[in-house]
């Protein structure tokens, strides 16, 4: 059996943690460790995690690093052969880890994904089961998805295959995976702070030659907060890293084939998000006064992960569908 780390980051999370945690101590292949980093959180989310008997690991920070920060934070002290990244508000069925123990293959694989079902903000699962991710997928107009994302289960997205990449809401990466495509001693990028890091780090991963399974045995269950759909209601900071990190990601990442593959739809999106953030979401134009500022770090970060990629564009490419 493999040995698991669970890396959790808290942030006014004390609602659904201890769902999250009773969830953990449940399991029948229990984790090696949990370790948990809350980024200053005002309500009692220190609390719970700190006195949860499942919790051998407790971090507080002073100041709110963000989920990549604090993951990073945890991953750091992390000692398992594999890291589940795991959000406070998912709850894994107990059998979730063992059956992804029972998937775990020899490397290419670095990712390891359950099937996530939706879970309501009162705890409960909703009822007919509602698909919440299956793994993500990327589009033509340089979005990035979760697949299945609102639909009914209706069985099907039932069998193991691979897909891009793992929802960082609960997300099992391999150790030596960690260790080859971190970047400058980073695994997520701090500087996307929340949004996208899971997906920055599947484009990253399949750069250097990892693969994602996905599992559709390890179920688990997850309350989606943010939706497109509801992005009114999101805090403007956070949807000024939505903005900033949809650029981050491709500027490191992106190359001609995959900008032939999308073409005028990636442009298309582009002018759009430029459009609505000058039409609608002021808040968000600082995004790309920070992509500026950001942009040494950038190129230098990119010029890293292209030296070292192990897949041709065309490989790339036809994930982007």
């Amino acid at each position: 059996m493999i040995s698991v780390s669970v890396a959790i980051v808290t942030w006014e999370s004390a609602k659904h943690l201890p769902r999250c945690l009773d969830a953990l101590a449940a399991q029948t292949a229990l984790p090696r460790e949990v370790i948990v980093v809350d980024n200053a959180s005002s309500d009692a989310s220190a609390a719970i995690a700190s006195a949860h008997p499942v919790v051998g690991a407790f971090e507080r920070n002073s100041s709110n690093r963000g989920f990549a920060g604090g993951q990073n934070q945890a991953i750091r002290r992390s000692i398992g052969e594999w890291v589940l990244a795991l959000n406070p508000d998912a709850v894994l069925a107990p059998t979730f880890l063992e059956e992804l123990a029972r998937a775990a293959r020899p490397a290419p694989v670095g990712t390891l994904c359950g099937k996530l079902l939706r879970l309501g903000g009162d705890g409960r699962p909703v009822e007919p089961a509602v698909i919440d991710s299956t793994g993500i997928v990327f589009t033509r107009d340089f979005r990035h998805l979760d697949r299945g994302s609102g639909l009914p289960d209706q069985g099907q997205w039932e069998r193991e295959e691979l897909v891009f990449g793992a929802t960082g809401a609960a997300a099992l990466y391999r150790r030596a995976m960690i260790d080859d495509v971190s970047v400058e001693g980073e695994f997520f990028d701090d500087e996307f702070f929340a949004y996208r890091e899971d997906a920055d780090v599947a484009w990253r991963a399949q750069l250097l030659g990892w693969d994602c399974l996905y599992v559709p045995r390890a179920v688990g269950y997850h309350v989606r907060a943010v939706l497109p759909s509801n992005r009114r209601s999101v805090p403007a900071h956070l949807n000024r890293h939505s903005v900033k990190n949809r650029f981050l990601m491709r500027i490191k990442n992106a190359d001609s084939a995959v900008w032939r593959r999308c073409g005028w739809r990636g442009v298309a999106r582009d002018l759009a998000v430029v459009a609505g953030c000058l039409g609608a979401e002021w808040s968000s134009l600082g995004a790309f006064a920070d992509v500026a500022r950001l942009r040494a770090r950038l190129l230098r970060q990119r010029e890293i992960i292209q030296a070292r990629r192990r897949r041709d564009g065309q490989a790339i490419a036809r994930w982007f569908e």
